[in-house]
């Protein structure tokens, strides 16, 4: 099967416990976004914000990485929220700013609400933008290899 690469959309403290974890979640843990990935996939992690319910704007990509196997898990975080996972290998990288990028996105349809896009929460993207966005960010190897 051919490597797909996908943007999940989530707010910068939220996206730091994936990547101290080695996990990602979608679309605030739900399965249906996790099947579509496979071994293999790449996932770029888009954050609007700074934090999750917070005001302070971020519009950046923060975390890059390739997903680890085919397991989906689910992870209980609080008694009324069991969301689910996927292992993701994380790669260092720099935060990087949406806007530079805007007008040689592909995916980014219209130029002027170029917001509107995110809004999914989680989209696959052609492999060339992939490659422009991969090459503002990744600085080197795996940072962890760390799974459940």
């Amino acid at each position: 099967m051919p490597t797909k690469y996908w943007i999940v959309v989530v707010s910068k403290d939220h996206l730091a416990r994936g990547v101290e974890g080695g996990f990602m979640q979608a679309n605030h843990g739900k399965e249906g976004p996790l099947k579509k990935l496979t071994a293999g996939d790449w996932v770029i992690f888009y954050s609007p914000k700074q934090t999750y319910g917070g005001h302070e704007p971020l519009q950046s990509f923060t975390a890059i990485g390739q997903v680890s196997d085919d397991k989906i898990y689910q992870h209980k975080m609080a008694n009324d929220f069991i969301p689910y996972r996927r292992n993701v290998e994380f790669y260092k990288c720099e935060e990087t700013p949406i806007k530079p990028l805007i007008t040689d996105l592909a995916f980014i349809e219209n130029k002027k609400a170029w917001g509107y896009k995110f809004r999914f929460g989680f989209f696959e993207i052609t492999g060339h933008d992939f490659k422009l966005i991969r090459s503002a960010m990744i600085k080197g190897e795996p940072i962890h290899t760390k799974h459940i």
